[in-house]
């Protein structure tokens, strides 16, 4: 099963955003988890170097729902080109990996 799990990553550049979309796509169930860092960039930009705290969400989700966390977050992304990378998963605990997949993979109940 572990196969078809998939870590992806994004960077906004602030706490409220990085909830915001954490949040969003686990209610979504896109993703079954979602985890907030601070971290520190330096990227080029428009021909410049930039400096800049960032915040990276990584999500664990599935293969299989990946194409629709990746629409999700680009039509919620406040970025204009905003980083959104897959990582696969070579081994995870198996119970583990059961959760993430049945996270997923439930209805979408709406309050």
């Amino acid at each position: 099963m572990t196969q078809s799990l998939l870590l992806v990553l994004t960077t906004v550049a602030t706490r409220a955003d990085a909830d915001a979309l954490a949040r969003a796509m686990v209610e979504q169930r896109l993703a079954a988890c979602a985890q907030i860092s601070a971290i520190d960039s330096v990227y080029r930009w428009q021909g410049a170097v930039q400096s800049e705290g960032e915040f990276r969400v990584l999500f664990k989700t599935t293969a299989e729902r990946y194409p629709a966390l990746e629409a999700a977050l680009r039509s919620s992304h406040p970025y204009e080109l905003p980083a959104i990378v897959a990582l696969p998963v070579v081994q995870a605990l198996p119970a583990f990996a059961d959760w993430v997949i049945t996270e997923v993979n439930c209805p979408v109940v709406i309050e």
